[in-house]
Parts: C-alpha cells; structure tokens; sequence
C-alpha cells in the first residue's frame, strides 16, 4: 500500500498536515527532530568511543620481557 506513494502523494500529505497544525507547529516539531537526530548522533558517537578507549585499555603489550630489551 505504502510502495506506490510518489512526489504527488507526498506533497499532497505535507500540504494537509500544514493546514492541520499550522506553519508555527509544523516548524516547530521539525526543529524537535532535528534536536531528537542530533542528539542520536552524538550518543552513537560517544558509544563508539567509549568502546574504542575500552578496547584500548584491554590492549597491552604480550612481548616477553628478554624480548623487549632487545627492540
């Protein structure tokens, strides 16, 4: 049902939905999901870094001790 809504039909749908809610809501809830998108970037990029430095600390130097000395 949802596969064959083209250019049209989602016009169509952003034109009813601004006479619904206003431009003063419709603007408003857009800056809401910008915020919302945002802040999921950042969170996904704080994980990922928050992995890395774990995974960092877990790796350590294996080399046996007589071998370090001569490198």
């Amino acid at each position: 049902m949802l596969n064959n809504i083209g250019i049209p039909g989602l016009l169509l749908i952003a034109v009813v939905v601004l006479v619904l809610f206003g431009r003063g809501k419709v603007s408003s809830l857009m800056g809401e999901v910008g915020k919302g998108i945002t802040a999921f970037k950042k969170g996904v990029k704080d994980g990922s870094e928050e992995i890395e430095k774990a995974s960092a600390e877990k790796a350590r130097d294996v080399t046996p001790e007589d071998e370090k000395d001569k490198a």
